[in-house]
């Protein structure tokens, strides 16, 4: 882990390139993933799963499920190296269709709602250093972050760095110091039979909604493959190493919560890092945690301001009805498709509740990501994979275990009374996605890409 921090810093220092190196491609990966979700779920967990070994297990299998989609997008990618993610995939190996409505979901839910909760959660947590209301402090977060990738991709990867060493430094920091430092005199791990049982009832397997949307990101880098440098070869590995490493710290992160603070503590808080703060280093210490946990949040938002208006701005450049988010000021700032998205969040921190938005970000982002891994094994039937490039390790095993994985979950979620309206309205704004692409497509398809990959075309 040193040895990353330091490779981190290196290139912070010494990248010259408007073009995203793997180690920087690699903290995209990771500040995407790390956010809002691994410091406010665990309390909902915890409230239908009362024990420590079904909670563990809960975050290894989300893990799992991630690094099972990172490797296999990884393949997709080093195929169709584009930007734009789903839209980008969908597109080539089903319909444009279905990339457009991928795209449509990023465009307007996808990327905004967890922006502005990221910036809300920033307000709640900064709030306890200062008197300024949070919402203030969430706009001003907002508003910071998106001047910040109005001035380029050069400045965007630079903060990206900085603040996500900022964020994976005070990870390890509270797991060093909750082994080392907490009264764990309560804590108690069992394998009984009803702890099993947890791990088949219903509450588990909702709760994978939470850690879903704690792991969601492992995607991030296949949004802008054109500004990753040599995007066939780093473009998987960033994919794979980013998620790896979220992974572990993830585990460690939710093992130290409940190694130091009984679960009851925990059951039901959105803070649950203050929370297990103050059990490990008291009132005046939770403070100073709960301001760095802030800071580090700004790494989450960077990233995904960065990130999501680039699948926009690919749109932008397919579809003459968004041509103007195509634009790219001389700096290679996409302008529009960040001012639009600024925008949309900023109408979410106002009208937004947490858990609704939640659920249906999940639900539908899931729809898509399980078609993207589908896909995996479409295309492998279409187009045989070009020797050289990347292939999903422990195929077809690995792109089926995620398919399973998800499809159970979004069972679950619709089967669920809690769930089933806002899962949907996602599924609500799938739809109306469809009248806009018939009216954006009849409006002219700015140009069209050659269906086969990459690899099959090259010379």
């Amino acid at each position: 882990m040193g040895s990353l921090f330091l490779k981190l810093f290196l290139n912070l220092v010494q990248t010259e390139s408007s073009k995203l190196n793997l180690a920087t491609a690699i903290s995209m990966v990771a500040a995407n993933m790390i956010g809002v979700g691994v410091f406010t779920s665990l309390g909902f967990q915890v409230l239908g799963l009362s024990s420590v070994l079904p909670v563990m297990i809960l975050w290894l299998l989300g893990g799992l499920v991630a690094l099972s989609g990172a490797l296999s997008y990884g393949e997709l990618a080093a195929a169709y190296p584009r930007s734009g993610g789903e839209y980008n995939f969908l597109s080539k190996v089903y319909h444009p269709l279905l990339g457009f409505l991928s795209g449509w979901v990023s465009m307007t839910l996808g990327f905004a709602a967890p922006i502005a909760m990221i910036a809300m959660a920033f307000g709640r947590y900064f709030s306890n250093l200062m008197d300024v209301p949070p919402l203030i402090l969430a706009l001003i977060l907002l508003t910071g972050v998106t001047l910040i990738n109005l001035t380029g991709v050069k400045a965007g990867s630079k903060v990206q760095l900085f603040f996500t060493l900022t964020n994976l430094g005070l990870i390890v920091w509270i797991i060093v110091c909750g082994f080392t430092m907490s009264d764990a005199s309560h804590f108690e791990i069992t394998a009984s039979q009803e702890d099993w049982a947890m791990v088949l009832s219903q509450p588990f397997a909702t709760s994978l909604m939470y850690v879903s949307f704690a792991y969601s990101g492992w995607n991030s880098a296949t949004y802008i493959s054109d500004e990753i440098k040599e995007g066939k070869m780093n473009l998987p590995k960033a994919l794979f190493y980013g998620t790896s490493i979220v992974m572990i710290l993830y585990l460690l992160l939710n093992f130290v919560f409940l190694y130091s603070t009984p679960i009851p503590q925990l059951a039901g808080q959105v803070e649950v890092a203050y929370v297990a703060a103050k059990s490990i280093f008291g009132e005046k210490g939770a403070n100073i945690i709960a301001g760095i946990i802030s800071i580090g949040l700004v790494a989450s938002l960077n990233s995904m301001l960065f990130i999501g208006p680039r699948v926009t701005q690919v749109m932008g450049q397919d579809y003459s009805l968004f041509k103007f988010l195509s634009f790219k000021s001389a700096n290679g700032s996409p302008v529009y498709a960040i001012l639009m998205q600024f925008g949309i969040a900023l109408l979410l921190i106002y009208n937004s509740t947490f858990e609704k938005v939640l659920t249906s970000l999940v639900f539908t982002l899931s729809v898509f990501t399980t078609l993207t891994v589908l896909a995996v094994l479409v295309n492998r039937r279409k187009h045989p994979p070009t020797e050289g490039l990347y292939r999903t390790w422990g195929y077809p095993i690995t792109p089926l275990f995620f398919i399973v994985v998800e499809l159970y979950m979004m069972y679950q979620i619709l089967t669920d009374e809690r769930h089933q309206v806002p899962s949907l309205v996602g599924i609500g704004l799938v739809l109306i996605g469809i009248p806009v692409y018939w009216w954006a497509n009849g409006r002219s398809f700015a140009r069209k890409e050659n269906n086969k990959p990459v690899a099959e075309f090259s010379e």
